[in-house]
């Protein structure tokens, strides 16, 4: 999440959940810590900048067919990204953040088989952490999203990007294009 202060841009890695409305694109839910410093400076009238990447890898021109035909091949990186954009305001309500932080947990722990709940610790305890954080939300009125992976080569040349990555150890490497892009 990257925001404008006075002091310049500041950038924070924070969980966002993603609320349906209002259409068309929705609203990002999250909180921080009281301490963060993106809340000292915030300015509600300046747009912040929400960025979700997704898999990426560096693609080795070794693993282009048209390598041996011309040797016309540069490195390249293939990507995924989705940038939101809206303005941010900070929510200060106990019951708002309480929902927030259940539908950020539920919809985190969804896959595991025994999924943990807010409800599974004391009150008490949930009521003391929640005091050391508060809500942040952005109504996204701008998407913009683009992958590069490869759509620019020959079919062989993509190809060859596909069995290089899968047969590669690096990390993040996607195989194939996305066939859609969901943002959060």
């Amino acid at each position: 999440l990257v925001t404008l202060a006075a002091g310049g841009l500041n950038a924070n890695h924070v969980p966002l959940h993603l609320a349906e409305s209002p259409a068309p694109y929705g609203t990002l839910r999250g909180h921080v810590a009281r301490a963060n410093p993106i809340l000292s400076d915030l300015n509600s009238n300046i747009e912040s900048l929400a960025v979700f990447h997704g898999p990426n890898a560096y693609i080795s021109p070794s693993w282009y067919a048209t390598k041996q035909e011309s040797g016309k091949v540069v490195p390249t990186w293939n990507y995924a990204v989705v940038h939101a954009y809206g303005f941010l305001r900070v929510v200060d309500n106990a019951a708002w953040l309480r929902a927030q932080l259940e539908d950020l947990t539920t919809h985190n722990e969804a896959p595991f088989a025994e999924p943990w709940a807010v409800s599974d610790a004391p009150d008490e305890y949930i009521e003391k952490m929640m005091a050391g954080i508060v809500g942040i939300e952005m109504v996204i009125t701008k998407l913009s999203g683009k992958w590069k992976v490869s759509q620019n080569q020959p079919a062989q040349n993509q190809a060859g990007v596909v069995a290089g990555l899968e047969a590669s150890s690096l990390p993040d490497a996607p195989t194939s294009p996305p066939k859609a892009m969901k943002m959060v």
